[in-house]
């Protein structure tokens, strides 16, 4: 029975894709492999508990860019995807790798000693630039 909820498992997580001539879809063994990093890198920093801006060190400034340009090929990659031309799991690939620049950056600021500053909302009815 163990080994039957298993493969349905297999099943749920990998959605069929059938390659244009362009390769044989994305493997999810790639997802995998950047959350395992993720997982790895959070273990040693301190726990969020608010947005934070993007500053720090030059090597986490430069991995914050990255984390931009990554959401924006995201963001072209959701049609691709929802027409069927793109592979489901670059996708999500696309949408991890981004989660790991965030955390790479702060993982830089924190072996380097640099604070992570908060955001915060002032409250005094400032207004926000145009």
């Amino acid at each position: 029975d163990d080994d039957d909820d298993d493969d349905n498992d297999d099943d749920e997580d990998h959605v069929t894709f059938t390659a244009d001539g362009v390769g044989g879809g994305f493997h999810k063994s790639n997802i995998d492999v950047l959350e395992d990093w993720i997982d790895v890198m959070t273990e040693e920093l301190p726990e969020l508990s608010s947005f934070v801006l993007p500053t720090g060190a030059k090597g986490a400034a430069h991995l914050h860019v990255a984390r931009t340009v990554c959401r924006r090929a995201e963001r072209r990659i959701v049609p691709l995807v929802q027409d069927g031309v793109c592979d489901p799991n670059a996708m999500k690939y696309v949408n991890r790798l981004s989660d790991f620049f965030f955390t790479a950056a702060r993982y830089v600021n924190y072996c380097e000693n640099q604070e992570e500053l908060q955001y915060r909302r002032d409250y005094r009815g400032a207004k926000q630039r145009q």
